[in-house]
């Protein structure tokens, strides 16, 4: 902990923080930036040949690229959840996503967890949520009830009905016209900032984008070339993070900021996995490995490229030793500090290993190079049963009101993101990522002594399923927007 330790100790509900005399124009700002379903080919900086990048571009020559970061499940909220919390989903309890027009409402982040706002909250900081939630959309689980002081945004995904856009606690918006949703949480963020120039602040900015269905503001939007409506939205995309670092320049905090940028796991249709197997949804590379660029002048040195495992479960720890806080000392913390790998291409991963699940059951190991499938991915979301992706999950929620400005330029299934070759899958399949990052090889018969390691700390946290949250009914229905209930079911 930073400094001398108060004498006392604050008790919360929640968990034991010890709070620091770490105060005001000594501690850093924070500022999360999370993509939804960007993939980790999607940025030049990551190998895209022609997305345009070039504020993501700066950020990660003027600061620290990660080559091997990891988010615990390849789909929204249980990604959400243990970013915010430091913990794996078996542990935080969400493993599933909460969904208003399949009926699962009563479901989100339990009150017992301690989220990064809280645990800043009480070190003096001010904390902003802009942009999609996803952890839980009825009163009790709401951003304000979890240690933001303020909310503004989609509480789940864009494609789920109703489409709405709520503030602190009440809906300001119905429908959504969602090709504004980037500038406008771009403009929320920027007054939050300027508000706070004068004291601490983390400001969580969570966007929706690129997320299905893909929207994009008049700006950016390029008509003329009608397939190219994602890299659109990567370039706005681009541009906000380009007005976040130039507002902190502006007002001489990006000395005194650390800016972080992810994703919560890997890209859908149209977007790229940089060469990775697999996509969005499986425990393949491509779902589970995302863009990690960290960005704090004269505190992260220039163009560093840190090829160490770590995993969004360290962004709490991270940001709560830098802020002066203790993590908490009644609960298992997963994740670890990693602000050195950010700031020195010599540190080495806090982990011995790291987990990832899907399904509520553990499913991958990863240690150093390796990586172990215990449980076999899911079958491929690809040509071989395309049809069946056209007929039941591609583009099954219709657009609810205004919300998309080019519905017929949306990506086609037919645009896989990711690597579908390789071996065929099942349990117990061990790769070298570093030979072979792609996932074709299977060595297990070659390296048995390096399947049981990693097997042995698998067993160590592997156990009985965590449930998944049961849908309220069968099959989608359309919700009345309009208002915080999800009880009226339109034809």
């Amino acid at each position: 902990m930073t400094g001398k330790a108060f004498s006392v100790v604050l008790l919360l509900s929640l968990g034991t923080l010890v709070p620091s005399v770490v105060q005001g124009a000594d501690q850093p700002n924070f500022v999360l930036i999370f993509a939804d379903d960007l993939g980790y080919g999607d940025l030049a900086s990551y190998g895209h040949p022609s997305f345009q990048t070039p504020h993501l571009d700066r950020m990660a020559a003027e600061g620290a690229r990660f080559t091997d970061f990891y988010v615990p499940m390849p789909y929204c909220g249980p990604s959400r959840a243990s970013i915010l919390t430091g913990r794996y989903p078996f542990r935080h309890g969400v493993v599933g996503n909460p969904t208003p027009d399949n009926g699962v409402n009563d479901y989100g982040l339990p009150a017992s967890e301690l989220t990064i706002a809280q645990a800043l909250k009480q070190q003096g900081y001010t904390t902003a949520c802009i942009g999609k939630w996803h952890l839980g959309h009825i009163p009790e689980y709401l951003p304000i009830k979890r240690g933001f002081d303020s909310y503004l945004g989609i509480l789940y995904s864009n494609d789920m009905r109703p489409v709405q856009l709520v503030e602190g606690d009440r809906v300001v918006e119905y429908p959504v016209v969602q090709g504004t949703l980037t500038k406008r949480y771009t403009e929320r963020a920027l007054r939050f900032i300027e508000a706070q120039r004068d004291e601490p602040f983390f400001l969580y900015l969570a966007h929706a984008m690129p997320h299905k269905p893909l929207a994009v503001s008049e700006e950016f939007y390029t008509p003329d070339t009608p397939h190219d409506l994602y890299a659109d939205v990567i370039r706005e995309l681009d541009w906000s993070v380009g007005q976040i670092l130039a507002k902190l320049q502006e007002l001489n905090l990006d000395q005194k900021t650390l800016v972080v940028f992810t994703s919560d796991n890997g890209p859908s249709w149209g977007g790229s996995t940089g060469g990775l197997r697999g996509m969005k949804g499986r425990t393949w590379d491509g779902g589970i490995r995302v863009p990690l660029i960290a960005w704090w002048p004269d505190r992260i040195p220039a163009d560093l490229v840190s090829k160490e495992v770590a995993a969004s479960i360290d962004i709490f720890p991270t940001f709560a030793k830098l802020a002066g806080a203790s993590l908490p000392s009644d609960r298992t913390m997963d994740g670890r500090d990693i602000f050195p790998l950010m700031t020195s291409a010599g540190a080495r991963s806090p982990h011995e290993a790291i987990l990832a699940m899907v399904g509520g059951r553990l499913h991958i190991v990863r240690s150093g190079k390796w990586k172990l499938h215990v449980r076999a991915p899911g079958p491929p979301r690809g040509p071989a049963n395309i049809q069946s992706y056209i007929d039941t999950s591609f583009n099954f929620r219709r657009p609810d009101g205004t919300t998309i400005i080019a519905p017929f330029e949306q990506p086609h299934p037919t645009r896989h993101p990711g690597v579908l070759t390789g071996d065929a899958r099942t349990d117990m399949m061990l790769f070298d990522l570093e030979a072979d990052p792609s996932e074709q090889h299977d060595m297990a018969d070659s390296y048995p002594d390096v399947v049981k390691r990693l097997k042995a700390l698998f067993d160590e946290h592997d156990g009985k399923e965590t449930p998944r949250p049961a849908a309220g009914f069968t099959g989608l229905r359309r919700i009345k927007g309009g208002e915080l209930r999800y009880d009226s079911i339109l034809p």
